[in-house]
């Protein structure tokens, strides 16, 4: 059993981690965003962590990463957008992974997660843009999702065989 203390240091470094694999490749996308790979870690922190422990190591790494890359204006959404895959991936996980097994049930997890960021910066964007300018970042959002389901699955698999978690 890993002490408060202990749980707070990884939370707190793979918020850093979320923070940096989403600052290191930005790809400008149509709408004033930007693709990254943070998503792999916010997946990570939704699988290897509690609920609450998940969401904030989620939200604060990737809000901190727009704050640090001058997105202000996206940070509150994002903390939010984040913190919330971080609890659908970790929900589907606990739920589903006796019954499918570890990968499927993070696959699944993984993707209904991607599915809400997508969603949710469309939603966000749309408040800011207007819907129609908006819905060009779909599949901008899309690949990003995809790839962080990919690599996040990849990093599971490496920190589960470290025995850290």
């Amino acid at each position: 059993m890993k002490t408060n203390t202990q749980k707070l240091v990884t939370a707190s470094m793979l918020a850093a981690l979320c923070c940096v694999a989403t600052m290191i490749i930005k790809i400008p996308s149509p709408l004033k965003g930007y693709l990254n790979l943070g998503d792999c870690i916010v997946l990570l922190s939704g699988w290897l962590l509690s609920p609450a422990y998940g969401f904030a190591t989620a939200g604060i790494g990737s809000a901190l990463a727009d704050l640090f890359s001058g997105y202000v204006v996206y940070a509150p959404a994002t903390f939010i957008i984040k913190g919330i895959m971080a609890l659908i991936a970790h929900s589907c996980f606990k739920g589903m992974h006796k019954g499918l097994g570890n990968t499927p049930s993070r696959m699944i997890g993984g993707a209904l997660a991607e599915v809400v960021m997508i969603l949710g910066y469309f939603v966000f964007e749309g408040f800011l843009y207007g819907f129609a300018p908006s819905a060009v970042n779909i599949p901008a959002n899309g690949v990003q999702g995809a790839a962080g389901l990919i690599i996040g699955l990849i990093l599971v698999k490496i920190f589960e065989k470290s025995k850290l978690f």
